[in-house]
């Protein structure tokens, strides 16, 4: 039986990238965003793809989409927890608490959400196992300026992902990170163009394509339980973050 995966944001970007190589290379893939027309592009009537609109902060609304994947394709295997945004840049005392409680919700709710129902499903299974693969950034590890939100969320996904790859020893779960750098995506573009940098000045970063990007998922996600890429940084070569500041 073909492997499956859960791919979280996967209507645009990174999620969209990745949906499309698991597609091709013969699994079972369920795509979720909240934008139904844009999945249904990217599945592009694809025997093995199963659309599943879904706001990731509902927690009805993911519970619903993961028994459907588990449904169609009698086990989840993987979980790509993929799904974030990136408000407004603002300082803490610029940025309107609306912003952050959506920051929040998305990307650590959200991301938490996804891990328990995945966790669940992976638990109960038999074989029993699976594997989760969040998606945090180099902002998990050094701040852009005013990502005050973005920020501090992508530092609690490492919380995450250390928890759950603790936690699931015991049940053969395995959970890793990748933490993206200047992808070339709708997200990232204006990275691009001319970003902040913390001398005040706005200068464009380099750059990378989302080749790399999948590939890294996609072997992370191909490796046997038994082994687990706990953290990877996959960046533009030339992007300001080794010596970011």
């Amino acid at each position: 039986m073909a492997r499956s995966i859960v791919i979280t944001g996967a209507s645009a970007g990174i999620g969209e990238a990745c949906a499309r190589h698991f597609l091709a290379d013969g699994w079972q893939v369920a795509l979720l965003a909240r934008r139904r027309d844009r999945l249904e592009a990217v599945a592009n009537g694809h025997a093995s793809a199963l659309v599943l609109p879904c706001d990731v902060a509902e927690a009805d609304a993911v519970e619903a989409a993961f028994d459907a994947a588990a449904a169609r394709f009698g086990r989840i295997d993987v979980l790509f927890n993929n799904a974030g945004i990136f408000p407004a840049a603002a300082l803490i005392d610029e940025m309107s608490p609306a912003d952050w409680q959506r920051a929040l919700d998305i990307n650590l709710t959200g991301m938490v959400l996804c891990a328990r129902a995945a966790f669940a499903r992976m638990r109960a299974q038999d074989p029993q196992g699976g594997r989760i693969i969040n998606n945090g950034s180099i902002s998990a590890h050094a701040p852009r300026p005013r990502s005050v939100a973005y920020t501090t969320t992508k530092h609690a996904v490492t919380g995450l992902t250390k928890s759950l790859a603790l936690d699931g020893r015991a049940f053969d779960i395995a959970c890793g990170q990748i933490d993206i750098g200047n992808a070339r995506t709708e997200l990232a573009a204006k990275i691009g163009e001319g970003a902040a940098q913390p001398d005040g000045s706005v200068r464009p970063e380099p750059m990378m394509e989302l080749g790399p990007v999948v590939d890294a998922v996609a072997y992370m996600a191909g490796l046997p339980l038994s082994a687990n890429v706990l953290t990877v940084t996959v960046m533009a070569s030339a992007a300001p973050f080794v010596g970011r500041g």
